[in-house]
C-alpha cells in the first residue's frame, strides 16, 4: 500500500512505526524540516520537505501537479491537517472521509449543531456574526464565553459576565484578540452560554461506528486557566454504560466513525453537555495514560483502522490489576521571555513512588513562547497512578498547591552582547 502521510505531530507523540510496516508498505512523509527531523533516522520511508508557508493541502497539491504519483492512503494524525488530509483525498480520489465529514470534528458550530438534533445536551450558542447583527438577545443572561470554531488549548477563548459584556467587547475592539480588534475573522468566532461543572474527557478508538476503546477522565483545572498560566490536569474516572451509550450517539451525530477521538463533556447538575470532539488522540499525556490503563496505544491501532484493518480481536487485554492513572501539567508560557530557574515544594511529590513519569525543564532553558502541554517544552509534565480515582486527584492537587515556578532574566544573546 502507498501511504502519504502529513506529517506535523512530532514522530515520538506518534510512533508510527507501531501501526504501520514500514517495511511491507511504501510510507512518505510530507512536512516541514522542523518535523521531518523528528522521524527516526533508519526509518524505511520516503521523505518529502515542504515550505510550510501554505496550508499542507495546497503545498502537496503543488508538489504533486509537478511530480505526479497515486496514494492508497492520506493520513493527518494533526487536528490542523484533517482538513487538509480531507481535501487532498478529494483531489486525489483516494478513499477517505470528505471534506464535509471531517469539518464535523472539526468546526465547533457544525458539530454542537449535529450533537443538538442527536437529542444530545449542547450549551446554548452564536455564530458570532449573528450574535452581533440580530438585535434580538440571546437566550441565556449569565456569563458568556467567546471562542473561535475551529480553535485548540483554549486560545483566543474570552469569558464575560454577560452578552452584552461580549457584544461590547467585540464592536468596541478591545477583546484583546487581534484579528477581531482589527475588525475581521468574526465568521471566525461563536458565543455560547457558560456552562458550570466538572469537566471531563473521553478518549478511545472507534472502527465502523462502534466504539472499541473507552477510557473517561475528569479535569483537574481547566484549558482555560491553563492558558491562563495555572497549571491542569486529569485524573481517570469509572466509565459506567450509559457514558458508553452517550459517547457512541454523540460520535455517531458527528459522524466520527473511524480512528480515535478526544471527547469533552461538562457534567451539569448530573447530566453531560457535549463541549467539542476531535477525530484524533487527546493531547498532554492523554495516550500515555490510556495505553497504560487498558494497554491500548490509541495511534498504533487508529493508524491500522485507517488502513482498513479489523482490530476488534486484535486489542490486547487491560493491565491485571487496574489503577487510575493521572496527568499533570505545569505551563511556562506565560512567562515567555525568561528562563527557568528551577521549581519549589516539588521534592516530596517528586520521589513518590507512585510517579509514573516526570519530565522538568533543566535550570536555565527558556520559557515556550506558546501555549504547550508538551514535556520537555513546558515547566512540568509527568504521570502519577493511584489505586482510586479519588487518590490521584488528591495528589494532583496536592501538587499544584505546593508547586511554583522560579525565573530570572533570559540571557543576552551573543549578538546583543556584541552591539552592546
Amino acid at each position: 500500500m502507498k501511504i502519504l502521510i502529513l506529517h506535523r505531530v512530532p514522530y515520538f507523540k506518534i510512533e508510527y512505526h507501531r501501526g504501520i510496516s514500514h517495511d511491507l508498505h511504501e510510507v512518505t512523509y510530507f512536512g516541514t524540516d522542523r518535523a521531518l527531523a523528528t522521524l527516526p533516522p533508519g526509518l524505511r520511508c520516503e521523505r518529502v520537505s515542504r515550505p510550510g508557508t501554505r496550508p499542507a493541502f495546497e503545498e502537496a497539491r503543488d508538489w504533486l501537479a509537478r511530480r505526479p504519483r497515486d496514494f492508497d492512503r492520506i493520513i493527518s494524525m494533526s487536528e490542523y491537517e484533517l482538513l487538509d488530509a480531507a481535501r487532498l483525498r478529494g483531489h486525489l480520489g483516494v478513499p477517505g472521509p470528505p471534506v464535509d465529514q471531517a469539518d464535523l470534528a472539526r468546526d465547533k458550530v457544525l458539530m454542537k449543531r449535529a450533537v443538538a438534533e442527536a437529542g444530545l445536551r449542547v450549551p446554548r450558542f452564536v455564530p458570532l456574526p449573528d450574535f452581533l447583527e440580530s438585535g434580538a438577545p440571546v437566550p441565556w443572561h449569565g456569563r458568556t464565553v467567546l471562542k473561535p470554531h475551529r480553535g485548540a488549548s483554549s486560545e483566543d477563548v474570552l469569558v464575560f459576565d454577560t452578552p452584552g459584556q461580549a457584544a461590547a467587547a467585540v464592536t468596541g475592539r478591545r477583546t484583546g484578540v487581534a484579528a477581531l480588534d482589527a475588525g475581521h475573522g468574526l465568521e471566525d468566532f461563536e458565543v455560547e452560554e457558560f456552562v458550570s461543572g466538572p469537566i471531563r474527557h473521553y478518549d478511545g478508538l472507534v472502527q465502523d461506528g462502534e466504539v472499541l476503546v473507552l477510557s473517561a477522565s475528569e479535569y483537574v483545572g481547566t484549558c482555560l486557566r491553563y492558558a491562563q498560566g495555572l497549571p491542569m490536569g486529569s485524573f481517570q474516572i469509572p466509565c459506567p454504560e450509559e457514558t458508553r451509550a452517550w459517547v457512541s450517539r454523540a460520535l455517531a451525530a458527528v459522524r466520527i466513525e473511524d480512528g480515535s477521538f478526544h471527547l469533552e463533556a461538562i457534567v451539569h447538575e448530573g447530566e453531560p453537555v457535549f463541549l467539542e470532539v476531535g477525530n484524533r488522540v487527546g493531547g498532554a499525556d492523554v495516550v500515555a495514560t490510556v495505553e497504560l490503563a487498558t494497554g491500548v496505544h490509541l495511534p498504533s491501532y487508529e493508524l491500522r483502522v485507517l488502513l482498513g484493518e479489523p482490530v476488534a480481536g486484535t486489542l490486547p487485554e487491560p493491565p491485571a490489576g487496574p489503577r487510575r492513572y493521572g496527568w499533570f501539567v505545569h505551563p511556562g508560557h506565560h512567562l515567555a521571555g525568561r528562563e527557568f530557574g528551577g521549581l519549589d515544594g516539588t521534592l516530596a511529590f517528586r520521589a513518590d513512588p507512585r510517579v509514573v513519569a516526570w519530565h522538568e525543564l533543566p535550570p536555565g532553558a527558556p520559557l515556550p513562547d506558546h501555549i504547550t502541554y508538551q514535556a520537555g517544552e513546558t515547566v512540568l509534565a509527568g504521570i502519577v497512578a493511584g489505586d482510586t480515582s479519588e487518590e490521584t486527584r488528591d495528589w494532583i492537587v496536592d501538587l499544584f498547591d505546593s508547586v511554583s515556578v522560579r525565573t530570572r532574566p533570559a540571557a543576552l544573546t551573543t549578538a546583543k552582547q556584541v552591539l552592546a
